[in-house]
């Protein structure tokens, strides 16, 4: 019930990494009340995002530093490689994110359903908020692509396979976005898909590199730039007073983009596009059996 040829079985494992990335989540929390940070439970503001989102980054990293020790693995393993760390992949992620909500955010256009408006921002204002929401997103898409598509995916693809890992995985992130304000099932559903089509590119780079700058450069693009809903929530401090009109179908109302029936065409288009693109198969990598864990597991 507990071990099998490469050890301490995946779910075990799974369950291990969630054990310690709460445990550093409680002791950090307890740290942060004392020094007066606030880990964030949305995007209150630029700072309070990044102060929470890297708190809750660094207790997942943290967790699967010490399974990585524990397995004998190094962190590449569970694709998040230093040696890539914003390089081609993230920079190309980045650039594939902006120009996806792009194309998102000209149909929706080219329907009359969303209008730009006049810029709100000026001067340090500007620069300002527009270097905040960068480092804030950032962390955001550090934090939920580690978590869900870095050791999660890696251990759980030791035990099920990789596509119904990933498959379970995208579906708990499309699960976990309901909880924000102004979420539906249907940005739920979008959030589900993006999540599956995150598994690609990981599947085919090896790495969250790309998952990373795509995810960050969309929610910048999203909540700054555009200024329009993400997950159902307006940020302050965006760039312009844009607004919607039209069917929800088409703008995805409250929900925003996301919410959009355009979105899941996008959605499509991107998976169809990045396979042909990225044929070869790179994750999860061939390892040694987890040994250390055996042996803690064995009695002494």
């Amino acid at each position: 019930m507990f071990l099998n040829d490469e050890g301490l079985r995946a779910g075990w494992r799974l369950l291990l990494f969630i054990g310690l990335a709460l445990a550093v989540l409680f002791l950090l929390g307890r740290l942060s009340h004392l020094l007066g940070v606030r880990i964030a439970a949305g995007l209150f503001g630029p700072l309070t995002a990044i102060e929470g989102e890297s708190l809750l980054f660094f207790s997942v990293f943290a967790a699967a530093a010490v399974m990585a020790k524990l397995e004998r693995r190094s962190l590449a393993h569970y694709a998040l490689s230093l040696k890539g760390a914003f390089g081609r992949r993230f920079w190309e992620g980045a650039v594939w994110g902006l120009a996806a909500l792009s194309l998102l955010m000209i149909a929706i256009w080219l329907g009359h359903g969303y209008s730009f408006g006049s810029v709100a921002l000026a001067g340090r204002e500007l620069l300002k908020y527009a270097a905040l929401w960068a480092a804030a997103f950032l962390a955001v898409a550090f934090f939920e692509e580690f978590l869900m598509r870095g050791y999660a995916l890696f251990t759980l693809a030791t035990g099920i396979g990789f596509w119904p890992a990933a498959l379970l995985l995208s579906c708990l992130f499309g699960t976990l976005h309901l909880g924000n304000l102004g979420e539906s099932w249907v940005g739920g559903l979008s959030a589900g898909l993006i999540g599956f089509f995150f598994c690609l590119t990981v599947r085919r780079t090896g790495s969250l590199w790309f998952a990373i700058g795509f995810h960050a450069a969309w929610d910048y693009g999203e909540s700054f730039i555009y200024s329009v809903p993400d997950s159902g929530s307006m940020v302050p401090g965006h760039l312009m007073e844009s607004s919607f009109r039209g069917p929800a179908w088409l703008t995805g109302g409250s929900i925003g983009p996301e919410g959009s029936v355009f979105v899941f065409v996008l959605i499509g288009l991107l998976c169809l596009a990045f396979d042909r693109l990225n044929p070869e198969v790179r994750f999860p990598a061939v390892t040694a059996p987890a040994s250390t864990v055996d042996e803690l597991a064995a009695p002494q």
